[in-house]
């Protein structure tokens, strides 16, 4: 299954399936969710409904896309903070990765549920300054793709409709 990002959602809003020209991309995700091929989790819906945009009323119109952090989940919380300490980033780096960010808690989910973490970050190994999904799901040896490979392994078609005459 493929855990969807926050950063993912919100391109998507912003940029090339925008609610008003792609509706079959979100049509997509209530698929995917009801057939088991992607979701996401609380603490994301939760960062989007802070937008309080369009993707915020689709946040809140989908509880069930995002599913709680679980039991099973907090078993990996330990492994994920002993690794994020581990290296060479600045305090506020794993502090902001520890407490302030759904990033964190993907993680953790999909290394508990085995599942793609679909994100647009990209790994910067280097990196002091800000733990990155990438990175993190590399060292946790966790799959993570971006959306157009959930797309495309998913077999997703977004069909255009063309509008009809006045």
């Amino acid at each position: 299954m493929y855990l969807v990002d926050s950063n993912v959602l919100i391109e998507a809003k912003n940029r090339y399936y925008g609610f008003d020209i792609a509706p079959g991309f979100w049509a997509w995700l209530d698929y995917a969710h009801t057939n088991f091929v992607a979701c996401s989790i609380e603490p994301v819906r939760d960062e989007l409904i802070q937008g309080g945009d369009e993707l915020a009323t689709w946040a809140s119109d989908h509880p069930d896309f995002f599913r709680p952090i679980d039991a099973v989940t907090t078993t990996h919380f330990t492994p994920l903070t002993l690794w994020a300490n581990s290296r060479s980033y600045t305090t506020s780096a794993v502090s902001e990765f520890l407490n302030n960010t759904a990033d964190f808690f993907l993680i953790a989910y999909a290394m508990a549920h085995n599942h793609t973490l679909v994100t647009l970050e990209q790994p910067q190994p280097n990196a002091k300054r800000r733990i990155l999904i990438p990175d993190a799901c590399e060292a946790m040896r966790v799959t993570y793709a971006n959306t157009f490979v959930m797309l495309r392994n998913s077999r997703a078609r977004l069909d255009l409709q063309m509008p009809t005459a006045a």
